[in-house]
């Protein structure tokens, strides 16, 4: 063979290149001191290794539950997690599972909820198929579906999350442009969105799922609902889930992770989802791993089953609301004094979304950037990255990319980390004001 042959790698290869995720974690990595307000971690010190050991000393007290931990399972899941699954979101919606339509035939467990994002992106869309998505939404499934080759269409938000004109008017268009039929999904983080912290109110909870069946034509267009953040609420009880308005389960396929509340260690995660995707997502999964890892998910099991998951929830919302209230005083402190600054107050989740002024961005090409990581020493995930235009698209209605915002995160820092980040942080700001 001649020694300069080249490799030809597949479409997916190209679409996958340059991802934010990798270069900011390069960063990290390649600039020491530099304290992090980006990475999307957990706090250290709230990992709960006593009860992940109780758990873990309890499953392993029985020969014949230890044998079975370390055995293969199977690709939809151990039977018993699943089972306390449906129990467990039951609880969250304050409703049986018959009254949801649910059975653990509709649950997979996933190697964390991200393995089953790219799951299913990987059997409902084709090359050109079109996913609709609020602007800004989670920059890490925008890698994903680029990956994919699908086309990312974005609807307009305001404080209360998607608003439903816009998702109303865009499919309209789309109708009139002979492009519904490429629509396949509408994703959603629908608690204390990543990046923006804000959460889709109760009202349009409902709306969007009769915009969605209202609108399946020409196919079904399902709604692919992210609920990573739902069970760290600091203000408010939890609001019912999209899911829990699709008392049939044929529109709303819910994701869940238990790596933000328990251990992202364990990485276990669920989705639930009509059988007929659940099949082929079971056969997509087969192919790739046969099932995640068994010894984690009898671990949760018996987190689940025992109450010590429980526990560790009630202890993080604690954690992090005082995390959150932190980040929010210092940014009172640091910022409060720039024009033009403003902030979300997030009732949950793990971050804080800033707004600078429209001439000021925060790219990683900008002057911002690059002073705050190799000056003063911070660093924060560029809002631009939560965006998406569809260049295909001959409409003006798509949100621009929005330049100017910064996604800041309490989860990994300390006090300390926190208020000195942002005291970092906005010396780099007012520099260019």
């Amino acid at each position: 063979m001649p020694m300069n042959s080249k490799i030809r790698f597949s479409k997916k290869r190209a679409w996958s290149h340059d991802l934010p995720i990798s270069f900011l974690m390069q960063q990290g990595v390649e600039n020491p001191g530099v304290l992090s307000l980006a990475a999307g971690l957990v706090d250290q010190n709230s990992l709960p290794v006593e009860l992940t050991k109780k758990s873990f000393d309890h499953l392993f007290s029985n020969p014949k539950t230890a044998r079975a931990a370390l055995q293969y399972g199977t690709t939809a899941g151990s039977l018993s997690l699943r089972s306390l699954l449906l129990s467990h979101v039951s609880n969250l919606e304050e409703k049986s599972a018959r009254e949801l339509g649910m059975t653990v035939d509709n649950i997979i467990v996933t190697t964390g909820s991200q393995q089953y994002l790219s799951l299913l992106g990987e059997v409902l869309l084709d090359p050109g198929d079109i996913c609709l998505v609020a602007a800004p939404t989670y920059f890490v499934f925008l890698g994903v579906l680029q990956g994919l080759g699908a086309r990312i269409v974005s609807i307009e938000t305001d404080e209360f999350g998607m608003r439903m004109d816009s998702l109303e008017s865009t499919l309209g268009i789309l109708e009139s442009q002979g492009q519904l039929e490429k629509v396949k999904m509408i994703y959603l983080v629908s608690d204390y969105e990543n990046p923006s912290g804000i959460s889709l109110s109760q009202d349009r909870r409902g709306q969007v799922v009769e915009i969605a069946q209202s609108w399946s034509k020409q196919q079904k267009i399902f709604i692919l609902e992210d609920l990573a953040y739902r069970e760290l609420c600091y203000d408010g009880p939890v609001v019912p889930s999209i899911r829990s308005f699709d008392s049939t389960g044929e529109t709303v396929i819910l994701t869940q992770t238990f790596s933000k509340s328990f251990s992202p260690g364990l990485r276990v995660g669920f989705g639930v989802a009509p059988k007929e995707v659940c099949a082929a997502i079971c056969d997509k999964k087969g192919n790739d791993d046969f099932g995640s890892t068994n010894m984690s998910q009898q671990v949760l099991a018996t987190a689940l089953r025992e109450n010590f998951y429980y526990e560790h929830v009630k202890h993080l919302r604690e954690v992090y609301r005082e995390k959150r209230n932190y980040m929010l005083e210092a940014a009172d402190t640091y910022f409060s004094n720039i024009p033009g600054v403003r902030w979300v107050h997030p009732n949950g989740g793990l971050y804080v979304w800033m707004t600078l002024p429209n001439n000021i961005e925060t790219g990683f090409a900008s002057p911002l950037f690059q002073k705050a990581i190799h000056e003063d020493k911070v660093m924060y995930v560029p809002g631009e990255l939560c965006y998406a235009t569809d260049q295909k698209l001959d409409f003006d209605k798509q949100p621009p990319i929005q330049k100017n915002h910064m996604r800041l995160t309490f989860g990994v820092q300390n006090h300390e980390g926190i208020q000195e980040g942002m005291k970092r942080l906005a010396k780099a700001v007012k520099s260019f004001i």
